[in-house]
């Protein structure tokens, strides 16, 4: 049986298409800034499996029977939670509040099948920004926007964000947007991949 994603992202495609997992994407219709502000000052980790697990449900109830991985990132800075940025202009801002400062970004991912989340799991990456001058940040979204436009933190690691960090501390998957190896794991435990 072949796994639903509950996203588009083009990240988390690439890395179920690279590990030999079968899939169809299937993006999730859910008002994710509301569920945001409905859990109020849940801790970051938390509000990540919340959305992973609302995405897996959402389009869970649109398949019966089917397995659906939802999967969600949260970025954290100083306490601070950061959401993808609406512009060019919002980037800029959110890369120069994170230079000079580490990230804290959460990936989730769950899995769901009916009206039941089967297993969730949530992972830790923190990633140290240099600092960054204005004529980078300038340089760099000439490159990057709009391609970071989807992306919380305003950054793809397999791209030239990369050049942002000083050092990275966390699992590669988990910075890509989705605790890979343990979702892989727990669809070897579900019976969807071979043992």
């Amino acid at each position: 049986m072949t796994l639903i994603l509950a996203s588009q992202s083009g990240s988390r495609k690439a890395m179920l298409e690279a590990a030999g997992v079968p899939f169809e994407a299937v993006p999730a219709q859910l008002d994710e800034r509301a569920l945001e502000q409905a859990l109020g000052d849940a801790a970051p980790d938390r509000v990540a499996l919340a959305l992973a697990e609302a995405k897996a449900l959402a389009v869970s109830a649109l398949h019966t029977g089917r397995l659906v991985l939802g999967s969600d990132s949260l970025v954290e800075v100083d306490g601070r939670r950061f959401d993808k940025p609406a512009s060019r202009e919002e980037a800029a801002a959110h890369l120069r509040h994170f230079s000079g400062r580490q990230i804290h970004l959460h990936s989730a991912a769950a899995l769901a099948r009916g009206d039941k989340v089967l297993w969730s799991h949530a992972a830790l990456a923190r990633l140290t920004v240099r600092d960054l001058s204005e004529p980078f940040i300038t340089a760099y979204l000439g490159h990057e926007w709009p391609a970071v436009a989807g992306c919380v933190g305003v950054f793809r690691i397999e791209g030239r964000g990369v050049q942002l960090f000083e050092g990275i501390d966390g699992d590669h998957f988990t910075v890509l947007g989705m605790p890979l190896v343990r979702v892989l794991s727990a669809l070897r435990d579900l019976g969807a991949l071979a043992a």
